[in-house]
């Protein structure tokens, strides 16, 4: 899955749904159920994402809605097996990203 957010230091939860095609409740959901998400929480309670969280989001999307993890078995398998899937789950970004950028290239000819 490619995701379309600017570079910022914080983005707003808003965006964050908008970018996953998601409710912002299920981010919510999300953010209290798995405790790699800590997005940073103003006075007023509105929650800011950092790109480390963008990050542990995009790897929750692949497991739970690509993969067809129940929300269990992605705390499982977050905790276990951490960073051979984090490195297959970032090499796989990649090979998205380097071929969503030839097909840009191949419609622009």
């Amino acid at each position: 899955m490619h995701i379309d957010l600017p570079e910022k230091r914080y983005y707003a939860i808003g965006e964050v749904a908008k970018a996953f095609n998601v409710n912002a409740s299920l981010i919510r959901f999300w953010e209290k159920e798995f405790d790699v998400l800590k997005p940073k929480k103003n006075a007023k309670g509105n929650r800011k994402f950092t790109p480390e969280d963008i990050k542990n989001l995009k790897f929750i999307y692949h497991l739970v809605k690509e993969r067809g993890f129940t929300l269990e078995g992605a705390k499982t398998h977050l905790k276990e097996e951490k960073k051979q899937a984090l490195t297959n789950f970032e090499i796989i970004s990649k090979l998205e990203d380097v071929k969503n950028q030839l097909i840009k290239i191949k419609q622009h000819l």
